[in-house]
């Protein structure tokens, strides 16, 4: 009988229509990721003002700039296995309560190292909601709206890139003083965290980790069934797409695994990359501008990042989501490395695109349309799709995990970078890396339109404890 419910739930939630849960679900899980972004991002405006009230070092800006990408780096690996190990739900209400006591934490500081600490707490929850929130989405999701429900999830990013220069703008252009300026900045990531918190521990567990990893098909059908309110249950009513019982797979068997060291090269490679690339250059954006146009004021920079995010992104954003699962996850994201390096090539190879601002702003706006529409969306959702689900946080961590550990190099070598080479040589280099991203992408599966269920079941099985629903399915 479990074995039929199990199967039932899993063919309801794969078939169930687009509808007001699966929207709930997004918005729970993109408040949080516009947390994520909004605190990852406006420090490249905050760290400016902070700069100028303490008088940092070009070494100490760019360690500001860049600690909270090191410690999402640990954060998503560590929480991204136990996301695994003890569940979803455990690991999506605690991210968000470190989230809110960091960013209140860095916007108190009294001194840079106290900052660097704070910052490096926050980092830490924000790496871990990157795969929990990606999991526990896809695994809600259905099996044709998939890609689109992540990709909402992430897109929230967009806002958070958006809100953080239009506090800046309108706290400078109010008359707040530097300090005041930031330190509102870097509290205002609490607020919606704390919403967060609330919520996230009022949604269920993920009902396919409940079924094929802690043999709770009962309970999950249940709750699913009043999460949903009673759109999605598992009555036993068919058994089509039964779910086939999976070994466990230790930690050690997973990074030993052909196959999967495959996929991780494939997800994690180009997540690297494309951090390295996007994070640097985005973190970074005030000291473009400031060298293509180093009379511009402070809230001119602001601005003109404003108005880049507005045109270019925002776009970007909306028309992934729009048209991700007809394109596919794989040939969306092979298309924007390909546009992204052609973009930096021409930038870094053309006479006086670095000191001429209309042409340089044009091309770079193109460059960060197709860095959205494509692999800064395809990152984060292809990760949450082709690993079998015991391992499927993991994967995905890892994979976030080396991301940001690309996009902390990027932030921190950028400053390096343009001493040494300037900005055309820097963006040449940049040019290199989205071609590695594309060759990379090759490597893995399309994912879109298939059941979870059944990308899994192309990947191999080790010998391991079996899950406890195949106990539950023998028994009588």
């Amino acid at each position: 009988m479990a074995e039929v419910r199990a199967g039932d739930l899993v063919e309801a939630l794969d078939e169930a229509s687009l509808s007001r849960f699966h929207l709930r679900a997004v918005l729970v899980s993109g408040m949080g990721f516009f947390t994520d972004a909004y605190d990852l991002f406006v420090i490249g405006i905050a760290s400016t003002l902070i700069a100028k009230e303490w008088h940092l070092s070009s070494g100490q800006l760019a360690l500001l700039n860049s600690t909270m990408l090191a410690a999402a780096f640990l954060g998503a690996m560590v929480f991204g296995r136990f996301a695994d190990l003890g569940g979803r739900k455990r690991v999506y209400w605690l991210v968000a309560v470190i989230m809110v006591a960091a960013a209140l934490g860095s916007a108190l500081s009294p001194s840079f190292w106290v900052l660097i600490a704070f910052r490096f707490l926050l980092g830490f929850g924000v790496g871990g909601d990157y795969p929990v929130s990606a999991v526990l989405m896809s695994e809600y999701a259905n099996r044709k709206d998939r890609g689109k429900l992540v990709g909402m999830v992430f897109s929230t990013q967009a806002l958070g890139l958006i809100v953080g220069p239009l506090v800046a703008l309108a706290l400078l252009g109010a008359g707040a003083s530097n300090d005041v300026a930031w330190r509102t900045m870097l509290a205002l990531g609490a607020v919606p965290a704390a919403a967060v918190v609330y919520l996230r521990r009022k949604m269920p567990e993920s009902p396919r980790y409940q079924v094929q990893v802690q043999g709770q098909a009962e309970q999950a059908a249940s709750q699913i069934s009043s999460f949903t309110r009673g759109q999605v249950s598992g009555d036993g009513s068919g058994a089509l797409n039964q779910v086939t019982p999976r070994q466990q797979m230790g930690l050690r068997a997973f990074l030993t695994n052909r196959r999967y060291l495959i996929l991780l090269a494939g997800t994690a490679g180009t997540w690297f990359l494309l951090d390295y690339a996007y994070y640097g250059n985005t973190i970074s954006t005030p000291q473009i501008l400031g060298l293509i146009s180093p009379h511009a004021s402070t809230m001119t920079k602001i601005a003109l990042q404003l108005a880049i995010f507005v045109v270019a992104a925002l776009p970007g954003y909306v028309l992934a989501i729009a048209y991700l699962d007809r394109i596919g996850h794989r040939r969306l994201q092979l298309t924007g490395f390909a546009v992204m390096g052609l973009c930096f090539l021409v930038i870094a190879a053309v006479p006086g695109m670095t000191t001429m601002v209309a042409p340089f702003l044009l091309v770079y706006g193109v460059s960060y349309f197709f860095t959205e529409f494509g692999p800064n969306m395809t990152t984060f959702v292809m990760p949450s799709e082709i690993y079998p689900v015991d391992m499927r946080a993991t994967g995905h961590g890892i994979s976030a995990g080396v991301g940001k550990l690309g996009a902390f190099i990027g932030v921190f070598l950028f400053p390096v970078l343009e001493t040494s080479f300037g900005l055309r040589g820097t963006l040449l280099l940049t040019a290199g890396v989205s071609v590695l991203g594309f060759a990379l992408t090759l490597v893995l599966p399309e994912p879109a339109g298939r059941s979870l269920e059944d990308i899994a079941a192309d990947t191999p099985t080790v010998s391991a404890q079996p899950l406890r629903v195949a106990d539950q399915a023998s028994a009588p």
